[in-house]
């Protein structure tokens, strides 16, 4: 089930007091790697309903989700937040939490999280651990980098050089993205 903080019910109640027959929020959760998630949150109207639906009941507003983002929310929370940088819905989901049980593992997620994450956001782009086997981190990357000709240089100019540094039990760094697949890869002309 998906909660709401107080805050994040104020705010979809302004929204929704400002619409003519709208009933509420839909949120929808798509899956994009194993802990990774794209969430849109829209107002939904008479028009925008489906029997499918669940819907949860939050006072004066609904909340609608498909079957999918349904599953996908489980356990989350949303919650509205401001602050200097700006203002905007933050969805809380333990299913975009990652832990490793292998302390090996744990230490390439925290270099992943910690020092090439952010690099790769700004590209429209994600990179997931997958798997370690011996000596070896497997990872698969997303969105932007998923596809993208300068992929095999990020992983190994950056990624790997990266793991490599800070995990000294890992020797390699493998790729097991399905490249071809990618259809938004980072282009910025200039």
């Amino acid at each position: 089930m998906i909660t709401f903080t107080d805050e994040a019910k104020t705010k979809i109640g302004e929204y929704v007091e400002k619409i003519d027959g709208c009933l509420g929020v839909r949120i929808v959760a798509r899956r994009l790697g194993q802990h990774r998630f794209n969430y849109d949150i829209t107002l939904v109207t008479e028009n925008d309903t489906s029997d499918s639906d669940e819907v949860t009941e939050l006072g004066s507003f609904s909340c609608y989700l498909d079957s999918d983002s349904s599953a996908n929310l489980e356990g989350a929370t949303v919650d509205w937040v401001s602050d200097l940088s700006g203002a905007g819905f933050k969805i809380d989901n333990p299913q975009a939490v990652i832990s490793w049980d292998d302390p090996i593992a744990q230490k390439i997620q925290q270099v992943l999280d910690d020092k090439v994450a952010p690099s790769l956001a700004g590209h429209g782009g994600w990179v997931e651990l997958t798997a370690v086997e011996g000596d070896a981190a497997y990872i698969q990357f997303g969105g932007g980098c998923q596809g993208c000709g300068m992929s095999q240089v990020t992983l190994k100019e950056g990624i790997e050089t990266t793991i490599l540094a800070e995990v000294p039990e890992i020797k390699r760094v493998l790729d097991g993205t399905d490249h071809e697949s990618g259809t938004n890869p980072y282009y910025q002309s200039g």
